[in-house]
């Protein structure tokens, strides 16, 4: 991927340092993001905790609002900083991707802050953790990532390359405009209402959906930059099926439990990216209407 030299987002902010605002882990609150299963796996590598009761605390329970810090953002990442670099420009291509979609619509894109942290941080969905992954919260508009995870993914996950970290900020950036879009509100207003089994379809369908975005956002990218070297997106489709549920429930050594899944099948997360990056249409993606997914 080619994307040394392009313009980066303004829009990152960097609590890695002593000025960030860090927080204290407490139990409670919860955001969408793709490292949902990541630490579900993790917690059943190192504490030998079964990952489908990981998922089942993780999928629970409503957002819990943090109280104002009482300080401003943090600075934006360091000049040097490659990885911050990276994720900067990636960002920013999204935002320009976005604002012209939205634009097209007759709509206005809002863009979304991305902040940099190491261990724990304040979100308005409680305190974001590194080892969740990468998030988005809808109570602050906000996308969090430890830039750790990317290691994780290449060394642990079997998912190596810059496009396969490229299409992890675009799946959280397709939260983001699931969001705007209302979709994650209509969602979320049916946790309490429907059995544990609906809300992780309703999940499932969710998660796909920003998969989708996320190729539509590569379409589009590449149409506008060219960005791309052969094999990037054969990288974000192995990431796709590196965290699909059924490889990362087969690797617990447990039983693969399809009525648990809240991610999607490794062969549903390619399909719906896939689809996306061929049709680059928005309308393209209503994981909801699916017949089958």
């Amino acid at each position: 991927m080619k994307w040394e030299g392009h313009e980066r987002s303004r829009n990152v902010e960097d609590r890695r340092g002593p000025g960030g605002r860090g927080g204290m882990p407490r139990l409670g609150g919860r955001g969408i993001g793709i490292g949902t299963i990541v630490i579900a796996l993790l917690a059943g590598w190192i504490f030998g905790i079964n990952p489908l009761t990981v998922l089942g605390l993780l999928s629970g329970g409503d957002p819990v609002a943090m109280a104002p810090s009482g300080q401003g953002p943090a600075p934006p990442p360091p000049e040097g900083d490659r990885a911050a670099a990276f994720v900067s420009t990636v960002l920013r291509d999204t935002e320009l991707v976005w604002g012209r979609i939205f634009q097209a619509s007759g709509g206005r894109y809002q863009e979304p802050r991305l902040v940099l942290f190491r261990g724990a941080t304040p979100t308005a969905c409680g305190t974001g953790q590194s080892a969740m992954g990468p998030f988005y919260c809808p109570g602050d508009g906000q996308v969090y990532i430890d830039l750790d995870f990317f290691d994780t993914l290449a060394r642990r996950m079997g998912a190596p390359g810059d496009f396969a970290q490229a299409y992890v900020v675009a799946h959280e950036v397709g939260h983001h405009v699931q969001n705007l879009l209302g979709i994650t509100g209509k969602v979320d207003a049916m946790r309490g209402r429907v059995s544990q089994a609906q809300m992780n379809a309703l999940s499932v369908r969710v998660e796909l959906q920003a998969d989708c975005l996320a190729g539509v956002w590569t379409h589009h990218s590449q149409r506008g930059k060219s960005w791309l070297d052969q094999g990037d997106i054969e990288e974000a489709m192995n990431a796709a099926a590196r965290i699909g549920d059924d490889v990362l429930q087969g690797r617990t050594g447990g039983a693969v439990r399809p009525e648990t899944f809240t991610h999607g099948s490794s062969q549903q997360r390619m399909t719906w990216f896939r689809r996306g990056v061929e049709s680059g249409s928005v309308a393209q993606c209503n994981t909801f209407d699916a017949p089958s997914l």
